[in-house]
C-alpha cells in the first residue's frame, strides 16, 4: 500500500513538492501520545544510516513508554530494508529513498501484496566542505560537475580544482578530496539521481560506510567536499548554500527552504512496515507507528535536526492504516 491519498498531499509524480505542507516546526496540532496497556516483546529495525539516529531516538521514548519492549535497531543502509521487511527479520524498514519497483516485486511475490510506505521526516541532503572553506555557493550543475565523470546536468567542463569555482591564493590550485557513502546507501542514490543527473561517480571518490564517516573526512581534509544529511552537521564543516540552476537563486538548508521546496535537495525520509490490506497492525508496530505521527515523536524529529510533518499528513496516513 502506497498510502497514495495521503501522499496526494503533498508528494506529485514521485518528485517531493513541500510546499505549505511540511512544517519547519512541530505542528501544535499534532495529537499527544496516550500510552496503552499489553504492549511487550521484540520489534525489530533494519535499513538506513541515515534514519539510524532518528530510530534510536524513538526507540528511547517508546522504550520509556513500554519497558517491556526490545527494540533492536541495524542502520547499514537503505539497501538493506527491502530484504529484511521481505524476510521478516525486521518489523520496521527505514529508508532514505523510496523503494525500487523490483523491491516491491519481490516483496509482492512474498506476500501476494506490496508493502506499506510511511513518509516519517523530510531530510535536506547537504553539500558539506571543510570549515575553513570560504566558497560561498555551488550550482546543482557544478556539484555535478565535481563528483560525476559524465556530467549529465550539463555544466560546460570537468571541475578538479578549487580555483574553477572562483577561489584564488592558496585555494586556486587546490584538488578535491570527494567522500560520498557507499552504493547500499539511499543518500548515494538520491545523490546521485538529484544532483547528479543520474550520472557516474568519478572513480576518485572516497566511499564512505556511513553518514558521520563522510562529515569526518571533509573535517580532517582541507580540500574535502561531500555530501550526506543535514542531521550529520558539525563545527568542523559548512553547509555550501544550493541553486537548482547556474546562475539561479540560492538557498541555504534551512527548515523553512526545505518547507518552502526552494532548497534543491530536500527528500522524504520513510519507513516501510509490512500490513495486510485487510488485517490490522501487531499492537507493538501499530502503538510505534502512532508514536512516530503524535506530537512526541514530531519533536524526536525536529530535535533530531530533521523538518517535520504536519498534522494533517499524519492524520490521513494514521486513518489510511485504520489507527485511531
Amino acid at each position: 500500500m502506497k498510502l497514495k491519498h495521503a501522499l496526494a498531499a503533498v508528494a506529485a509524480a514521485g518528485s517531493l513538492s513541500l510546499c505549505a505542507h511540511v512544517a519547519a516546526d512541530v505542528d501544535p496540532a499534532l495529537p499527544d501520545y496516550n500510552r496503552v496497556s499489553g504492549i511487550s516483546g521484540n520489534l525489530s529495525s533494519i535499513g538506513s544510516d541515515t534514519l539510524n539516529n532518528l530510530m534510536t531516538l524513538w526507540a528511547e521514548e517508546f522504550n520509556k513508554l513500554y519497558p517491556n519492549v526490545n527494540v533492536q535497531i541495524q542502520g547499514a543502509g537503505s539497501s538493506t530494508a527491502p530484504p529484511a521487511l521481505t524476510e521478516s527479520t525486521a518489523m520496521l524498514a527505514p529508508m532514505s529513498r523510496g523503494m525500487r519497483q523490483s523491491e516491491i516485486q519481490q516483496f509482492e511475490e512474498r506476500f501476494g501484496y506490496p508493502p506499506t510506505e510511511l513518509p516519517v521526516a523530510v531530510d535536506m541532503l547537504a553539500v558539506y566542505v571543510n570549515r575553513d572553506n570560504p566558497i560561498e555557493s555551488l550550482s546543482l550543475p557544478e556539484v555535478d560537475a565535481i563528483f560525476s565523470a559524465t556530467r549529465r546536468c550539463g555544466y560546460s567542463q570537468d571541475v578538479t580544482r578549487w580555483g574553477e569555482l572562483g577561489l584564488d591564493g592558496d585555494w586556486q590550485n587546490r584538488d578535491f578530496a570527494l567522500y560520498s557513502r557507499n552504493a547500499v546507501s539511499g543518500t548515494y542514490g538520491f545523490f546521485k539521481d538529484n544532483a547528479m543527473c543520474g550520472g557516474d561517480f568519478k572513480s576518485s571518490i572516497n566511499e564512505q560506510p556511513g553518514s558521520s564517516s563522510v562529515v569526518q573526512g571533509v573535517t580532517e581534509s582541507i580540500n574535502g567536499i561531500g555530501y550526506s544529511g543535514i542531521g550529520y552537521r558539525t563545527s568542523g564543516v559548512r553547509v555550501v548554500p544550493l541553486a537548482a540552476t547556474e546562475g539561479g537563486e540560492v538557498f541555504e538548508a534551512t527548515p523553512e527552504n526545505a518547507a518552502s521546496g526552494d532548497y534543491p535537495l530536500a527528500r522524504y525520509l520513510f519507513v516501510y512496515i509490512n500490513k495486510h490490506p485487510n488485517r490490522d497492525l501487531d499492537p507493538m508496530t501499530r502503538e510505534f507507528v502512532k508514536m512516530i505521527y503524535s506530537k512526541l515523536g514530531q519533536e524526536v524529529v525536529d530535535r533530531d535536526g530533521f523538518v517535520t510533518l504536519p498534522a494533517v499528513l499524519t492524520n490521513r496516513i494514521l486513518g489510511e492504516l485504520g489507527i485511531e
